[in-house]
């Protein structure tokens, strides 16, 4: 009788959390959009920036699908769909632009990197690869947390972090079931799946071929302040950030994500047993490896071979997933296996955050934020820039965040005696780990889909996670990058 009760009072609340936060969405919408006409941005030489009646209804529609995507008030891909629907009806864009940004080519490689972690899983790699590790990292909980971050870390040096996600995300699920709690969320599964998510983007800013984002940002620079940044210089710079947010992450979710056991016994035995039971490599795996290790290769090849570099990235991976389906490893069932509610998530990102940019919404609270410290102490001024680019690149792609607020930071920085140099490494840092928002980042939404923890709990522990980062952020600045010899102020 009691369970039946507690059951009848369960329902009620979640239904009126559901209400609240409907409501809170739909009125931040309608204050925003039926609010007076907003004052310009105003840029230190003067400039003014309008903000269009469609960039106000972007913001509105910023605020309502941020409040839906957080808290999860319908699925996740079905707010999505309002994205392209609001911008229609209120005619913020034209149904056209809305709905194309939903088959982005970004969003075929999210697509594409999703089927590669669902060949993996059908022909038993997957399962193969997770044994081996295991019997590298042993019995401990702690020593698997550790291990599957610094592999994942590792792997977004040579391939894009989406890659990476998709690919080490069934090998996560393997080692999860080997854990004895069946699908249930535990600790160590909320920590293994988000501590994934959030050292993905930690690895990704290390080069060039973890993320799209770093060579955009090395184009404004190029352009704004006349001077090149090598393939080789980034990552000198890059390199202690990365991994010392690897290793602060582990520690991160070992005291907020504990495992409920120190050891998984006998868990090596049964990696060996499991292992001998799959038997020797079998054609379809050979097949698989040799496809993904094609298009792996040829991605990061791009950066080195001209001839590759106009060839689109999204283009490259999809040609995975059509030859897994002419050698048969695929079939047509299989698309029913793919997490569409991912997908959709990822098209609405796409459809909002080139709404912000379009409207010119981005570029007006990009200069409003930056204008309130054009007075700032240098070290104030590149944190602003850090907070700035890591609250954007949680609700659009982090190559717009970047588009918006690294030009505007540039002209800005001299009039304060900052060099570029800090002012760019900065960005990036921040640019590469959104721990807030499902849609900040790719290896978000993947991990999500392991059903471990909720929209709303990924947001509340991605704010302690977003601390971190700005201390990190604060140390390099003022300590580590000065004493590798980069500039911090002019003159």
């Amino acid at each position: 009788m009691q369970n039946s009760h507690s059951g009848d009072f369960v329902k009620p609340k979640r239904d009126l959390k559901k209400l609240c936060f409907t409501s809170l969405g739909i009125l931040l919408f309608i204050l925003a959009w039926y609010s007076p006409p907003w004052p310009d941005a105003v840029d230190p030489m003067g400039q003014h920036f309008v903000l269009s009646r469609e960039g106000k209804g972007a913001i509105a529609l910023f605020l309502l699908a941020g409040t839906w995507w957080v808290f999860e008030v319908i699925p996740i891909g079905v707010t999505s769909l309002l994205i392209g629907v609001m911008q229609a009806v209120f005619m913020i864009r034209s149904a056209k632009e809305a709905f194309k940004d939903f088959m982005d080519p970004s969003v075929m490689f999210i697509f594409a990197s999703i089927v590669i972690g669902l060949v993996f899983t059908k022909t038993g790699l997957t399962r193969r690869l997770a044994y081996k590790m295991l019997l590298i990292v042993g019995e401990r909980t702690s020593m698997i947390y550790l291990g599957c971050f610094v592999v994942t870390s590792a792997l977004t040096h040579i391939m894009a972090h989406t890659a990476v996600a998709a690919t080490l995300f069934p090998l996560l699920l393997a080692i999860y079931s080997l854990y004895g709690e069946g699908d249930k969320p535990s600790r160590f599964g909320k920590g293994l799946f988000i501590g994934m998510a959030y050292v993905a983007g930690a690895g990704s800013i290390i080069t060039l071929l973890g993320a799209a984002r770093g060579a955009v940002a090395l184009g404004f620079f190029h352009d704004i302040v006349g001077k090149d940044i090598t393939f080789f210089e980034l990552s000198y710079y890059m390199f202690p950030v990365g991994w010392a947010m690897t290793f602060l992450l582990w520690g991160f979710f070992m005291i907020f994500f504990r495992p409920e056991k120190k050891v998984i016994p006998g868990l090596k035995e049964k990696a060996i047993q499991l292992n001998a039971e799959m038997g020797p490599i079998r054609r379809k795996e050979i097949i698989t490896a040799v496809i993904v290790f094609g298009c792996i290769s040829t991605l990061a090849l791009r950066s080195f071979i001209p001839a590759l570099g106009p060839i689109d990235k999204s283009a490259i991976i999809l040609i995975s997933t059509i030859l897994f389906f002419l050698f048969g490893i695929l079939d047509l069932n299989d698309l029913e296996e793919i997490p569409w509610n991912i997908i959709l998530l990822f098209g609405g990102a796409m459809s909002i955050g080139f709404c912000l940019w379009e409207t010119g919404a981005a570029k007006w609270l990009a200069v409003n934020w930056l204008a309130m410290f054009k007075k700032a102490n240098w070290f104030i001024f590149v944190m602003s820039i850090g907070f700035f680019v890591m609250v954007m690149t949680n609700f659009i792609m982090n190559v717009a965040a970047i588009a918006i607020s690294l030009p505007v930071a540039l002209v800005i920085a001299p009039y304060l005696q900052v060099a570029p140099e800090v002012v760019f490494y900065a960005s990036l840092v921040a640019a590469g780990m959104p721990f807030l928002l499902l849609v900040g980042a790719a290896p978000n939404a993947i991990a999500y889909a392991s059903g471990q923890f909720t929209p709303g709990e990924f947001f509340m522990y991605g704010i302690l996670g977003s601390i971190l980062l700005m201390i990190v952020l604060a140390f390099v600045s003022l300590v580590v990058w000065p004493l590798m010899g980069m500039p911090v102020t002019l003159g």
